[in-house]
């Protein structure tokens, strides 16, 4: 069967989609000896796909696999840094890091902490990134000052940023002592430095910013032993459920095929 080429190499856990199309527009990827094209198709059992001079071979698809990892602070949230920073990939050991096409899921700016996923199965990556989906993630925020009800009410209404209102937030008051304010907010959409930038322009910038959960997986959930800055664990077939409840056919297929396909 046919496949966009980006998506054969997400699938195959080559790269993130993004990162694919990104490989492609670079001319890092052959379509049967040739440079490929973004939205070319091909069939992995018939056509010949090279990634960096690499056949990629249908037998060879890894296993697909789900990571959870508490991100210390001051590593980059990306496969590889130009500025040669160190990388959450480097937290791995190296037979996770080499041939299996493991990449994170989302962003956490370098100086934030916490939950972040990596696997190298695309369709989930696709998923969880879509803005569409507006899947929720937690944070635990130490802002500097007493925030005030006013400030409390804009960021849960939405503020405006880039000259488009953020979405509705949930911000709740955890703790205040006389230099700040330990806040528990939960976003669904994730635009760059989101927290940062509100809390800035509201006045009351961020000391920390740690996030305990992507969904409805938690970093530190009660029956697991703690995950430590840089420690990862596999996740639970009922975490993958969890992160994967939300996925369905896509909105395009004829109303007919997707109730064949119940």
């Amino acid at each position: 069967m046919t496949e966009r080429v980006q998506k054969i190499l997400s699938q195959w856990g080559i790269a993130s989609r993004r990162q694919a199309e990104q490989m492609i527009l670079e001319g890092r990827v052959r379509l049967n000896g040739a440079i490929a094209e973004l939205g070319q198709k091909a069939d992995p059992d018939l056509d010949q796909v090279e990634v960096d001079g690499q056949v990629i071979y249908p037998q060879d698809r890894p296993e697909f696999l789900y990571l959870l990892l508490n991100k210390p602070v001051g590593v980059v949230t990306t496969c590889h840094d130009p500025q040669d920073r160190r990388t959450v990939l480097e937290l791995l050991p190296e037979d996770l890091r080499q041939g299996q096409g493991l990449h994170p899921i989302g962003r956490l700016d370098v100086e934030s902490t916490g939950a972040l996923l990596l696997t190298n199965d695309g369709a989930l990556t696709h998923y969880l990134t879509h803005p569409r989906h507006h899947i929720a993630k937690t944070y635990d925020v130490e802002v500097v000052g007493q925030l005030s009800s006013s400030a409390l009410r804009q960021w849960r209404e939405g503020v405006m940023l880039d000259d488009r209102k953020t979405l509705p937030a949930t911000v709740n008051i955890l703790n205040r002592n006389s230099s700040g304010t330990l806040l528990r907010v939960v976003l669904r959409e994730g635009r760059n430095r989101q927290i940062r930038r509100i809390a800035e322009q509201l006045g009351y910038p961020v000391v920390r910013l740690h996030r305990i959960a992507i969904g409805d997986v938690l970093l530190q959930p009660p029956s697991k032993s703690t995950l430590r800055p840089g420690q990862y664990r596999s996740l639970e077939k009922f975490e993958i459920r969890l992160l994967k409840q939300g996925m369905t056919l896509p909105e395009r297929l004829p109303a007919q095929m997707k109730e064949q396909r119940r």
